[in-house]
């Protein structure tokens, strides 16, 4: 049992020893910069930042000025369909009501021939009345 206990003891010195062979290793190379090169890489990366940043403005001014002009160009092509519509429309109701207005017309002329004939009717049937 205590051969157990001295290569789990020595495990335990290789392993700390190694560990900390890699953590100093680790912490040299992520050490903190001087202040000066610090604050020159966070410059470097603001200027990247504000680089980016116009770009995406300048895409987004474009994107909008070619919506805007394709809204403009719908809208009057709509526009102009409504019109177009609209005047056919207005040319089919005027059509349709002059038929309508004939045929209205025509059918008055015709009952008013046909009082015309029921008076004289009623006229001869009074006179032949009167005549008995």
């Amino acid at each position: 049992m205590s051969d157990n206990n001295n290569i789990n003891s020595k495990d335990f010195i290789i392993g700390a020893l190694v560990g900390g062979v890699v953590g100093a290793a680790v912490a040299l190379v992520f050490a903190p910069k001087s202040g000066k090169e610090l604050r020159s890489d966070i410059n470097d990366g603001a200027k990247h930042a504000l680089e980016v940043a116009n770009e995406w403005k300048n895409t987004a001014q474009e994107k909008s000025i070619e919506w805007k002009d394709l809204a403009v160009e719908k809208s009057s092509e709509l526009k102009q369909k409504a019109m177009d519509s609209t005047a056919e429309l207005a040319k089919n109701i005027a059509s349709k009501t002059q038929k309508i207005t004939k045929t209205v017309q025509n059918k008055a002329g015709e009952v008013g021939d046909k009082v015309e004939d029921i008076s004289e009717d009623v006229a001869e049937a009074v006179e032949e009345a009167e005549k008995k």
